[in-house]
């Protein structure tokens, strides 16, 4: 079974349950099914669909604005799994300016490499090499959270996602 989407009652995406969690939300009426996967949950008495998406019947008002946290599986689905460096698989990550050189390890310092590259820019400035990054590291859009959680994000949940996340969703 796959995933399920929970939508605040504004519609903004709010987090990733499993779909039993999302399907308890349903039966305790605290969120209605938006979108069905098309799989069943049966059992003597019931036979149920699995939520895809399911939005909560009450705004839960969110404290903070939610963000991935710099992570490999965050770093690889904002890159699109390619090296940043040649544009080959990437299975490693690289500080654009090394940490011993007083880089830090942030969204905007931190790149997808292949072993290749990273082994051939070892701890030097990009100045130093002869390699150019295809495109400056950014923090990713806010959901693109999303992405990271799953791995890969269904294409019936872009609807209920920024236009920015869906760039990053289709990258992965």
């Amino acid at each position: 079974m796959s995933r399920a989407l929970v939508l605040n009652a504004s519609f903004e995406p709010l987090s990733v349950v499993s779909p039993r969690r999302a399907l308890v939300l349903v039966m305790a009426e605290k969120a209605e099914v938006v979108l069905e996967s098309g799989e069943r949950i049966r059992s003597e008495q019931l036979d149920l669909p699995v939520p895809s998406v399911v939005r909560l019947r009450y705004y839960v008002k969110v404290p903070f604005f939610r963000t991935g946290g710099l992570s490999r599986r965050g770093v690889f689905a904002r890159d699109g799994y390619r090296c940043q460096y040649c544009g080959r698989h990437a299975d490693s990550i690289d500080h654009v300016r090394p940490r011993s050189r007083g880089g830090t390890h942030s969204w905007e310092n931190v790149v997808a490499a292949c072993r290749r590259c990273n082994m051939a820019k070892r701890d030097r400035l990009l100045s130093e090499t002869q390699m150019r990054l295809m495109r400056p590291p950014a923090e990713p859009p806010r959901s693109a959270w999303v992405a990271s959680a799953v791995g890969h994000v269904p294409s019936d949940w872009l609807p209920y996602l920024d236009p920015a996340a869906e760039s990053v969703a289709q990258t992965a």
